[in-house]
């Protein structure tokens, strides 16, 4: 039987949720301006219209990426970021663990990123986050409010 245990809800960093509300107000603003001050021609309503799909789109990234689910059962580990982005190891397979900070110069950002040190990572900010070493596969990167509970149960396991 597998039995829960550990779950964590990790949400987007500030930064992602102030540069997130920030372009869509911009972008709401802009167009009430331009529906307002101008007379909606047909290439005006064509902008109008892409400006709100480029907005819906951006939104619809931003629900997406939200947040990261990080679960731990006796025996996987399972991570997901978003629709479709899931990883799933078996702790069985874990080589090791390791405690770090995600860090920009490393990842190039937040969201799902390739690491110079051909790791992948889930990151929804710069800070805490584990480093798991499997035996075969790729480095995987995550981050987690509470690494230190998370980097005990792997190894107990």
């Amino acid at each position: 039987m597998n039995c829960l245990l550990y779950s964590e809800w990790v949400p987007a960093g500030a930064f992602v949720k102030f540069l997130v509300s920030t372009l869509s107000i911009i972008i709401v603003f802009l167009n009430l301006i331009v529906a307002f001050l101008f007379n909606l021609s047909t290439e005006g309503f064509i902008g109008f219209t892409f400006s709100w799909i480029i907005l819906g789109f951006i939104l619809f990234l931003f629900f997406n990426y939200r947040g990261l689910q990080i679960q731990i059962n006796s025996r996987k580990l399972l991570v997901s970021y978003g629709f479709f982005n899931n990883k799933s190891i078996l702790l069985d397979d874990v080589f090791s663990c390791k405690l770090i900070k995600s860090s920009f110069r490393m990842y190039g950002g937040i969201g799902v990123r390739h690491g110079l040190d051909g790791s992948i990572a889930y990151t929804t900010s710069f800070g805490n986050a584990l480093k798991i070493i499997p035996k075969k596969g790729r480095v995987f990167v995550f981050s987690s409010n509470n690494p230190e509970k998370i980097f005990q149960i792997i190894n107990k396991t």
